[in-house]
Formats: structure tokens, C-alpha cells, sequence
């Protein structure tokens, strides 16, 4: 559930008319509800009460400072990806001991950063990136505290681009190859083996995915056992989907019963990575129509945000709800409704049927407070758009909008 409702024939954000945001910050605008995301982060404390676990916020779905910091406040950590996700969540105020440390890439500087901020550990993705992470830590003289992320081989039944679960993916370890790389990593000075990690995707609507990953996971962790190698954590990922147009996807507390069952007697502390099922549906994205533009074939709402400003449906072919902001009664058409950057990939919907809106009018694209704004660019040189956050009657800017000066700042 979300708190973008209308109330009559206006579209609110909790208590604010959305036109009236509109025309304080201008649009393209993101506008996030703080009612919604707080209800998303207690929906997973309340369904995990009673195991041992720690709720690690993906950065990587929305990375706004105030967004990280209110998160953080319930009581949340954080999954980095990068050098930077890790600098944004300390300057928020998570603890670094509530941080795990994922991707494929890191840098040596990357590392550094980390080990010298003292995360709860590396989710490490090959024995060349294992080995690297010991040499770093043996001259800093500190024990890199490591999960492997293994490959379990499981199709999460999701878009290809964001599953990553499978053999053929760049992700993790080959299940095959864990044994003999979490024997390599007791054998380095510098190394301490904490936990196992996996992650088979993103917008996984079935918890069975889940379930046989996690088995798998839980078989190695008994083999891992034989050999003298005692697992800590255990790092299940996140991917948990969210309705964007007829999905069903489970509820937290589903997904947890079923881990809850299969951790039973386990001596584990469980890691949970979720981003789009806590941001996904907390924020829109509120642009303006521009033109109508009518040919033999098609009828094109042209509108002032871009793909740069939410490249999903470029990206993925994803599908975004599109609504009026104030709701006229007009009648309907059937149009692509499109941006104003120079590419025909450029966006929001095709062949949609929608109340044919004025030159003027506000749209909300909806469910787009994940892999919104951290994905948006200065593509055609166009500044990213403000972010709001409402919270009851009460709207604060949380990242103004940029302006051309922004957009040549750092160039030489």
C-alpha cells in the first residue's frame, strides 16, 4: 500500500494536493511519501520479528541522503555496491557494522575505504577480487571480514537484465566452486570468513525463487561445517517485487515464514537486502504536458520529463501507471506518452489509453521511487530533476533542482 490517493478528483501525496507541489518545485518532479516508506521497512521488522536479522537497505534502488538517513533511523543498515553507496550511507548515519559490501568490481581505493571504515564485511565475487582484498588488508594490518556470494543456479523468473542468479551471469561463484574457495580463504593471513551471500534478482513475485536459493545455501553452510568453516551470517539478497500494473507478488511476511521455517534450530543471523518493495512504490514521478502531437498513425502527449529522468521503460520495456493529476472526465485516447530527448526510445508508454490531457496538465508516473532518480542522467545536457519528501501536511525539498551551471561543474 501506498499513500498517493485521490481524494475526489485530485491526486494527493499523504495530505498535499500533488498539483500544488507541482507549482512550489516545478516539474519533472519526484515526490516521496515518508508515510509509505515507513510503512515498508516496520512491514519487514514485523516479519522477520523473532529471527535473528539485520534489514540492509539496497542503495542501489534510491540513494537519496534523506532517504538513507530516515531508513537508517528505523534501524536499518545498508547493501552497498560501490565506493560511493558506502560514502553516502555514512554520511546518513548508518553504522558501518550494519553495512555489507557487494559487486564484482571494487577498486583498490574502494576496499580501502571500507576496511578503514570498518563495515560488517565484503560479499566477495571471485578468488582473484578474494585474494586482492587480502593483500590490501595484510598492508593496512586488518582481517577483511568476507561473505563469498555463491551462484546457486536458481531462475528467478524475472526480466533478464536484472536477474542475476544464473550460471550465465557475471555474478557470484559457481556453487560448484564454493568449497575450494572458501578453503582458499582460510588460508589467507588476512581474511575472516563471516558469512555466505547470494542474490538471484530483482522483482522476483514468487517466494519459491527464494526458497530454493536459500536451500542451497543452507546445504553449503553444512559442508562448509565438515571442513571446520563456521558461518555466521547468512546473506539471502533482496529482489522482492512490487505491483506495477497486475502483479501479485508476496508479502514480506510470506517470504518470511518460509525462511523462518527453513532456519529453524539454525545458529544463523540472517542479512536481508530489500530496495524496490521499500522505495518502489513510495515515490512518482510528476511531469507536465508539454504538446499533443497528432499523425495518421499515432497521437504522441509529449511531456517535459525524459529517459533521463526515469529510464525503465526504456530500459527494461517496464511498465509505469500513468494518471492524471486532477481527473477531468474527458474522453479517452490511445497514445505513446513521450519525453523530449532526441532518441525514439525515449518513453513512458506506447499505445496506452489514457484521459486525453491538455497542454498543461500534470501526469504522475507512478511506482517510481526505485531505479528513478539513481538511474537518471544529464543526457541532451538536461539538469536532474528536484526530489521532494512529504510527510503528513508538510513537503521538504531533499535535493534541488540542478541548473545549467551544475551541469559543467568539475569541466575544464
Amino acid at each position: 500500500m501506498h499513500y498517493f490517493q485521490f481524494k475526489g478528483k485530485e491526486l494527493f501525496a499523504e495530505d498535499i494536493p500533488v498539483k500544488k507541489l507541482a507549482k512550489e518545485f516545478g516539474t519533472p518532479l519526484y515526490i516521496y511519501s515518508q508515510k509509505t516508506i515507513e510503512r515498508h521497512v516496520d512491514a519487514y521488522r514485523e516479519a522477520f520479528k523473532g529471527t535473528r536479522h539485520i534489514l540492509c537497505y539496497a542503495v542501489k534502488a534510491n540513494s537519496n541522503l534523506s532517504i538513507l538517513r530516515l531508513i537508517g533511523k528505523m534501524g536499518a543498515g545498508a547493501d552497498v555496491i560501490s565506493g560511493g553507496e558506502l560514502f553516502r550511507a555514512l554520511k546518513a548515519g548508518i553504522r558501518p557494522e550494519r553495512i555489507v559490501y557487494a559487486g564484482i568490481g571494487k577498486t583498490e581505493t574502494e576496499i580501502r575505504y571500507a576496511l578503514k571504515a570498518g563495515i560488517l564485511m565484503f560479499n566477495v565475487e571471485s578468488s582473484e577480487e578474494l585474494k586482492e582484498i587480502n593483500r590490501i588488508a595484510g598492508m593496512m594490518k586488518k582481517k577483511a571480514p568476507v561473505a563469498l556470494r555463491v551462484n546457486p543456479d536458481i531462475d528467478a523468473k524475472t526480466h533478464p537484465y536484472i536477474s542475476t542468479g544464473l550460471k550465465k551471469h557475471k555474478f557470484g561463484i559457481p556453487m560448484e566452486e564454493a568449497l575450494e574457495n572458501y578453503l582458499l580463504a582460510r588460508e589467507l593471513k588476512n581474511i575472516e570468513i563471516k558469512g555466505i551471500h547470494k542474490h538471484i534478482g530483482s522483482q522476483i513475485t514468487e517466494v519459491r525463487p527464494f526458497q530454493d536459493a536459500l536451500k542451497s545455501l543452507l546445504l553449503l553452510v553444512d559442508e562448509l561445517s565438515l571442513h571446520g568453516i563456521r558461518i555466521k551470517y547468512i546473506d539471502m539478497g533482496g529482489g522482492l517485487g512490487i505491483p506495477y500494473k497486475d502483479e501479485e507478488p508476496p508479502h514480506p511476511s510470506e517470504l518470511a515464514r518460509e525462511v523462518k521455517k527453513l532456519l529453524k534450530g539454525r545458529n544463523l543471523t540472517l542479512i536481508i537486502e530489500p530496495g524496490r518493495s521499500i522505495i518502489g512504490n513510495a515515490g512518482i514521478l510528476v511531469t507536465k504536458v508539454l504538446y499533443h502531437k497528432r499523425t495518421k498513425e499515432k497521437n504522441f502527449i509529449i511531456v517535459d520529463a525524459g529517459m533521463n529522468d526515469l529510464i525503465r521503460p526504456t530500459l527494461y520495456g517496464a511498465y509505469h501507471e500513468i494518471v492524471p493529476v486532477e481527473r477531468h472526465e474527458r474522453s479517452k485516447i490511445i497514445a505513446d506518452i513521450v519525453g523530449p530527448i532526441c532518441e525514439s526510445g525515449d518513453f513512458f508508454a506506447k499505445d496506452r489509453e489514457i484521459e486525453e490531457p491538455e497542454q498543461g496538465d500534470l501526469l504522475a508516473i507512478m511506482s517510481a521511487g526505485a531505479y528513478g532518480f539513481s538511474m537518471s542522467s544529464n543526457y541532451n545536457s538536461r539538469p536532474r530533476a528536484a526530489e521532494v519528501m512529504v510527510k503528513g501536511n508538510r513537503a521538504i525539498l531533499v535535493r534541488k533542482r540542478e541548473t545549467y551551471k551544475d551541469l559543467i561543474r568539475g569541466e575544464i
